[in-house]
């Protein structure tokens, strides 16, 4: 039986930290936290697998304030000296961590401790000037670290990491997903060996497996699971529903419209996707708050997440970047367009919800393509999907609801320019995320009905795509009067300004001005497009190692000069040094010449 008492652990947890636990509500460890806590006070190496929502931050934070409070007993801790960072893959995660570590430090014998949060999105100058006034424990984003330890002039980030003791890598396979494999390593070059290190993650990759090779030392492997069947938390209950592709968005209306959420995520393909959708979703929903969040939203991020965490009746829309760690118990439904690119991602999206023991609920719309992929994910992933259609809460559609939603999207549209090219970025953005699915056996872009998908975003006319075939124009519904596209008109009157501009001009040359002519070129679907490149690095490869055959062979047919024509060589330069500085006659020159040769 593992003991769940903090104040029973071993070592024994210091006062002030078991004051802030009680304070935060936490009678008992979680089975992550009774498994890990002791082995990195003993100072243990730990990798840590468990699911979403077990209590893995404060496995880390708690005994990474335990070691610093250990360290001050023998000798004081200098403020030019980092003794713990933890990295995290994206900075939602670093801020969440780091609010979580501030509770403990607001405790008065914890409040001389110091902590800077390194992430992106502002400059780097402001990380410089923050770090050079101390601190000694730092979250951070692996890029943002790797930049300041790089920064020599004005911080030499490498020499205050001489004395770390704790180094924690948090959702360590989401690093590895978003390709900071190489920044880790640079980091861990910058690190001194002799330190403890915490891995922890809801799954396990090869690739995970590498990066414990290489950055720690005999580590201890710990897998926390609920139950062997599944990867999901107990109270998590996730549902699929079949519906025609036509029918999505208005399904998923309903479905939100039919319950009080009081806070929930939905998670869309693409960044463009929630751009659309943001856009035209208040009007169906005008008692929801909506917010919405993506990557490329630099700015704005952590003021979103803050105003959602605080709103009731709420729902963010959101692509994986929120896949990941993020903890706001309050999600009590996750909803999603389709299945993620990467089968892993479904585990992380729909473990946003039922976190510390709270129930939850998450939904999947499978088109009828589609439904090979309830049996995939249960065998690849132990995600179990009950079938909707199962339960008392029947969902119906009728051509009147269809017709009238539809007529609402293409009015949206008719009124702003920039809600028509939001809708056409999205439906081309989200075909181009389909094309790329990890799954592509199961889901396949060439059994999509285009036009019916096109039709469930309310297009008023279909994107010029390759991929679009006579059959899909077929399926398509679009508005029901003729549309003038060049009179519909941008909201932003500076923006309509250089439309007409631009308008008038084309009009009058027949050629729409562009800031820099492009050579035209016709598209071609992805996958070709995919194709072409790698034939022309394989094309490269091979000319790189006919050059180098070519080099090889040439080298070979050089004829070795012997030491005797060297000295030859030498002799004869001689003569003409001597001849031109008058040492010898013209006569003695040729003379001595001759009889070299």
């Amino acid at each position: 039986m593992v003991n769940k008492n903090w104040a029973k652990v071993t070592p024994a947890l210091s006062k002030p930290i078991l004051k802030c636990i009680s304070k935060q509500g936490f009678e008992t460890m979680t089975p992550i936290q009774a498994a890990v806590i002791p082995l990195i006070l003993s100072c243990k190496d730990v990798v840590a697998e468990a699911v979403t929502g077990s209590g893995k931050t404060l496995a880390f934070v708690v005994p990474m304030l335990e070691m610093l409070i250990k360290k001050e007993k023998e000798a004081p801790l200098r403020k030019d000296f980092i003794y713990s960072v933890i990295i995290s893959p994206t900075r939602e995660l670093a801020t969440q961590i780091y609010k979580v570590i501030e509770l403990f430090l607001q405790e008065p014998e914890l409040s001389h401790i110091t902590m800077a949060l390194l992430v992106g999105g502002r400059a780097i100058e402001v990380d410089v000037e923050n770090m050079n006034k101390g601190a000694h424990l730092v979250v951070c984003t692996p890029g943002r670290l790797e930049d300041l330890l790089s920064e020599r002039k004005q911080l030499n980030l490498a020499g205050r990491l001489k004395e770390l003791e704790f180094l924690v890598l948090d959702e360590a396979d989401r690093l590895l997903d978003l390709g900071f494999s190489a920044t880790l390593t640079t980091i861990l070059q910058y690190l001194p060996r002799q330190r403890r290190t915490g891995l922890f993650s809801a799954t396990q990759t090869k690739e995970l497996q590498d990066l414990v090779r290489a950055g720690l030392r005999n580590p201890v492997l710990i897998s926390v699971k609920e139950k062997s069947t599944i990867s999901t938390p107990l109270a998590l209950e996730n549902y699929y529903v079949i519906v025609e592709p036509q029918d999505k968005f208005l399904f998923l209306l309903n479905f939100i419209r039919n319950r009080r959420i009081l806070k929930g995520l939905f998670f869309l393909p693409t960044c463009a996707c929630v751009d659309y959708w943001a856009d035209v979703l208040p009007v169906f929903l005008s008692d929801i708050k909506i917010f919405a969040i993506h990557g490329k939203m630099k700015q704005k991020r952590n003021k979103i997440l803050e105003s959602f965490r605080e709103a009731d009746n709420t729902i963010l829309l959101c692509t994986d970047l929120l896949a990941r760690g993020l903890d706001i118990p309050e999600v009590e439904w996750v909803v999603q367009w389709e299945p993620p690119t990467s089968p892993a991602a479904l585990v992380h999206r729909v473990g946003r919800t039922a976190r510390g023991g709270a129930r939850g609920f998450s939904l999947l719309p499978l088109l009828p393509s589609e439904d090979t992929y309830v049996p995939f994910i249960k065998t690849n992933q132990k995600v179990e999907l009950k079938d909707w259609r199962k339960s008392s809460d029947e969902i119906k559609i009728s051509q009147k609801l269809r017709d009238k939603v539809l007529t609402i999207l293409h009015d949206q549209q008719k009124k702003d320019r920039a809600v028509l090219d939001k809708g056409q970025r999205a439906f081309v953005s989200h075909i181009q995320a389909y094309s790329k699915h990890e799954c592509n056996l199961l889901l396949q872009l060439k059994e999509l009905p285009l036009g019916h998908i096109a039709t469930s975003y309310g297009l008023l006319k279909l994107p010029l795509m390759p991929e679009i075939k006579e059959e899909h124009k077929k399926q398509f519904i679009g508005p029901k009067d003729q549309i003038d596209f060049n009179a519909i008109p941008y909201k932003d009157k500076q923006k309509e300004a250089s439309r007409l501009q631009k308008l008038e001009e084309y009009k009058n040359t027949g050629v729409w001005p562009t800031k820099k002519k492009k050579k035209m070129v016709q598209s071609q679907p992805w996958q070709q497009t995919k194709q072409n490149k790698e034939e022309r690095k394989q094309r490269k490869r091979k000319r790189k190692e006919f050059q180098k055959n070519a080099e090889g062979k040439r080298s070979k047919k050089r004829r070795t000069v012997t030491q005797e024509e060297l000295d030859e060589l030498a002799a004869d330069v001689a003569l003409i040094k001597k001849l031109k500085k008058r040492k010898i006659t013209k006569e003695q020159f040729d003379e001595a010449f001759d009889t070299d040769k």
